[in-house]
């Protein structure tokens, strides 16, 4: 997605977010994996078997060390050849890119200890990187760690992650490099993270006219310049959002946590509910959102919805929305709020804050936005 000449710029020693170790990680609460009992030996794929005792016929098992039928997880992708395959992937870090395509459908990446800082699938490609073969660069799309075309593919505790950082490519303009593009319809993600700077997470469809469903219940996100985004109808139910600290800007503002791009023909876009939103910056220095309007479809209506969430102090509470260009005024677009805390939460200038009534929340809901489908939380035994 256009840069739109923000300046270039890291935060120091991003790349060490994959240890775990990082203040940011540690915000995020999730769940712990299960202590091993006392002198119980370490299982590498945890309770979810192993290749001598598979959990069904249609189970491969990732380890990098070659514990498990593949050491790679796209190995293991190609291997599941048709629909409703499992993938049990052994802690460990996986630095590769991975596509899984349109027909491979009703595919589930489990990771074994149950806490997705274990499981870390990350590469470093940005819009701007160079292809080996000389045929141009990347692009925002060609920069994902991980493209998801199949539909019903659901993930539990993963960490995606494009470690792309803007010193890697000086001078470029071409810094976006997503972690995930997620394209297939009733995509579910459950304890996942999804860690980068600039497009982080693409939530997307296969095309203009198909409204993709996802949904993201208990997830991490980190970023800076419009590092949720995409023409998805993508529902966030308790997730945390955290913008991060740019030492390469002076002043405000440092980028945009949401940039939806929803087709005019769907009434449903991105919806964040119950979540909360912290930074690592100074106060004030983020906005909540900007509206895209991508070349490909210059019809988009972008729709956003937060609701009843947790807006740090972060985020400008006088000015929390901007344009991308200002032929789309965010003003002219679906962006609404309701009942959300928080500092930067704060009503401050009304006509900069559009706020749903009663009535029209009772109609922004999971059940609204994702019609027919109920995402699936259980991970299978």
């Amino acid at each position: 997605m256009p840069s739109h000449h923000l300046p270039l710029g890291t935060s120091p020693g991003r790349r060490a977010f994959l240890t775990g170790a990082g203040a940011a990680l540690a915000a995020l609460a999730l769940p712990a994996a299960p202590a091993a009992a006392a002198g119980r030996p370490s299982r590498p794929f945890g309770r979810y078997g192993s290749p001598a005792s598979r959990l069904t016929s249609r189970t491969l098992y990732v380890h990098p060390s070659g514990l498990g039928d593949h050491t790679s997880v796209q190995a293991a992708v190609d291997a599941a050849d048709g629909p409703g395959w499992t993938l049990v992937l052994a802690p460990g870090t996986y630095r590769e890119t991975v596509a899984v395509s349109p027909a491979r459908t009703g595919m589930t990446w489990v990771g074994a200890s149950g806490d997705a800082e274990d499981v870390v699938v990350v590469y470093d490609n940005a819009a701007g990187t160079p292809k080996p073969d000389g045929s141009g660069t990347y692009g925002t799309t060609g920069s994902a760690t991980v493209t998801l075309q199949g539909a019903d593919f659901t993930a539990h505790a993963v960490t995606f992650a494009n470690d792309f950082l803007r010193t890697d490519l000086p001078g470029n303009p071409g810094t976006q490099a997503v972690a995930v593009k997620a394209q297939g319809d009733r995509s579910a993600f459950f304890h996942c993270r999804f860690l980068g700077h600039q497009d982080t997470l693409y939530a997307d469809s296969m095309s203009l006219t198909a409204f993709a469903r996802q949904y993201f219940a208990h997830c991490y996100v980190e970023g800076d310049v419009d590092f949720v985004f995409g023409r998805a109808t993508a529902v966030f139910e308790h997730c945390h959002f955290r913008t991060l600290l740019r030492t390469d800007l002076a002043g405000a503002p440092y980028g945009f946590v949401f940039a939806p791009s929803t087709a005019r023909a769907n009434p449903y876009g991105f919806l964040a509910s119950r979540c909360r939103v912290t930074s690592e910056a100074p106060d004030g220095f983020y906005r909540l959102a900007r509206p895209w309007v991508p070349g490909s479809d210059p019809t988009a209506w972008p729709s956003l919805v937060v609701r009843e969430s947790v807006l740090g102090a972060g985020i400008d509470a006088v000015a929390p929305y901007a344009n991308m260009r200002d032929v789309y005024p965010w003003q002219e677009q679906r962006f609404a709020e309701y009942r959300n805390t928080g500092r930067g939460a704060a009503v401050t200038v009304p006509e900069n804050r559009p706020l749903l009534t009663a009535a029209q929340a009772a109609t922004a809901t999971r059940a609204a936005y994702l019609g027919d489908w109920r995402p699936a939380a259980e991970v299978c035994r």
